[in-house]
C-alpha cells in the first residue's frame, strides 16, 4: 500500500474506488503520532465491532453509513463526522456506498 505524495494537492475521494462486495482502503499518511486512511465501502459492507487504543475521527466524504459506538447507532451522511472514543467498541456499515477518511491520533 503506497502512501500519498507530500506537498501535492490530493483529490482524496478519488484516491480509492469502490469494489463490488468489498471494503477498499488506502493509507494517505502515516507517522508515529498517528495516521490518516481513506476507506471506500460497497453497500452493505462494513467493519465488525472492535476496539482501538486511540480516539479516531470518522469523516464521511460521500454516501451514508451507520457507525455504532458502545451499542448506540449513529447515521452519518456526506460531510458528517464523529469521534470514536478510545477503548469503546465500535462498528461501521455502509447503508449505501460510502467513502470515509479515518484519522487516528496516538496519545
Amino acid at each position: 500500500m503506497s502512501i500519498a505524495p507530500k506537498s501535492q494537492v490530493l483529490h482524496i475521494s478519488e484516491m480509492a474506488g469502490y469494489q463490488e462486495g468489498a471494503v477498499v482502503s488506502r493509507q494517505i499518511t502515516k507517522a508515529e503520532a498517528g495516521n490518516v486512511t481513506l476507506f471506500a465501502f460497497d453497500k452493505d459492507q462494513g467493519l465488525s465491532e472492535h476496539t482501538a487504543p486511540y480516539d479516531a475521527l470518522v469523516h464521511v466524504l460521500e454516501g451514508q453509513a451507520e457507525v455504532t459506538i458502545s451499542g448506540q447507532p449513529f447515521q452519518l451522511n456526506t460531510g458528517d463526522a464523529i469521534i470514536m472514543p478510545a477503548n469503546q467498541p465500535h462498528a461501521l456499515k455502509a447503508i449505501q456506498k460510502f467513502k470515509m477518511l479515518l484519522t487516528m491520533i496516538r496519545a
